[in-house]
C-alpha cells in the first residue's frame, strides 16, 4: 500500500511539474514568437522583455515591447509599449476568443526625414508588405500552422505621441520648435477576426496596423495645426509690417 502511495505521489509531483514547466516554457515561447513575427512584418528589430501568461485568471501580460526606427531614421525607438494585456476568453476550439486586448500608455514617436518621409507610414508599409495579399489567412509555414484567433476589442489608452521634425528642411517657414509630445485620446478598435478568425501572428500585425494608422492620422492633424499656426502668425507679422509700410507713406494722413 504504501509502495502504491510513493509512486501515485510521484506520478502527481511530475504532472504539476509538468505544467509548470510547460507555462514556463509557454512564456519564453510566446515572447520569442512576438520578436520573431514583430521583427518579421515590420522590417525592423521588436524586443520583448516578458511574457506571463496565468491560466488561473485568463490573463496574458506581455512587458516591454519596443520597435525599433527602421534604416533612415533616428536611433529612437519608433514605438514602446510597456504593457499589453490580453483578457482571454474559455472557448476550447478554433477560432480561439480574446474578449479583450488593452494597451496602455505606449510612446509613439512619429519622425520625419530630410525628404518629408515618416518613419511610422516605412513601418505601415512594411507591415502592408508582408501581410499575405488579398486576405489569404494561411500561415507563411503550412508545417506549423498558427492558431486562429478572434478578438472582441482593442483599447488603446494614455497614448504618448512625439512629433520631431528636426531633420526636416523647412525653407523659410521656420518653426519656433521641431519636436511636440501630444497624449492622444482613448482609442478603440473594435474586433479583430470575425467571423471565421485570423491566424495568431496576423493578429497581432492587424493590431499594430490599426495603431499605426491612428497614429499617423493624429500626428498629421497636429502637424497641419502647428503649421496653421505658424502660418497664421507670419500673416500676421506680414500684415504689420505691410501696415507700417502704409503709414509711413501715409503719415500725413495719421498726424
Amino acid at each position: 500500500m504504501k509502495k502504491v502511495l510513493i509512486v501515485l505521489l510521484v506520478l502527481i509531483a511530475a504532472v504539476v511539474g509538468g505544467v509548470v514547466y510547460l507555462a514556463s516554457g509557454a512564456n519564453e515561447f510566446i515572447r520569442s514568437q512576438i520578436e520573431t513575427q514583430g521583427t518579421k512584418y515590420l522590417a525592423t528589430p521588436v524586443s520583448v522583455a516578458s511574457v506571463d501568461l496565468s491560466f488561473s485568471e485568463g490573463r496574458l501580460t506581455i512587458t516591454d515591447i519596443d520597435v525599433e526606427n527602421p534604416d533612415g531614421f533616428s536611433d529612437e525607438d519608433a514605438m514602446s509599449l510597456t504593457s499589453i494585456t490580453l483578457d482571454l476568453g474559455s472557448s476550447t476550439e478554433e477560432p480561439y476568443r480574446i474578449q479583450e486586448v488593452t494597451v496602455d500608455g505606449p510612446e509613439i514617436l512619429y519622425e520625419l526625414d530630410s525628404s518629408g518621409q515618416g518613419n511610422l507610414i516605412v513601418l505601415k508599409n512594411n507591415l502592408t508588405a508582408n501581410l499575405p495579399e488579398g486576405g489569404n489567412e494561411q500561415p507563411a509555414d503550412p508545417a506549423s500552422p498558427s492558431p486562429k484567433l478572434i478578438v472582441d476589442q482593442v483599447t488603446v489608452s494614455n497614448a504618448k505621441l512625439v512629433l520631431n521634425f528636426e531633420n526636416l528642411d523647412t525653407g523659410e517657414f521656420e518653426l519656433d520648435k521641431k519636436a511636440y509630445e501630444v497624449t492622444l485620446p482613448t482609442f478603440s478598435a473594435g474586433s479583430i477576426g470575425k467571423p471565421d478568425g485570423l491566424p495568431a501572428d496576423q493578429v497581432g500585425a492587424a493590431i499594430v496596423q490599426q495603431m499605426l494608422d491612428n497614429a499617423i492620422k493624429q500626428a498629421k492633424a497636429e502637424a497641419k495645426k502647428v503649421v496653421a499656426d505658424k502660418a497664421k502668425e507670419k500673416l500676421d507679422e506680414e500684415k504689420d509690417k505691410l501696415l507700417e509700410k502704409g503709414k509711413d507713406k501715409l503719415k500725413d494722413l495719421f498726424n
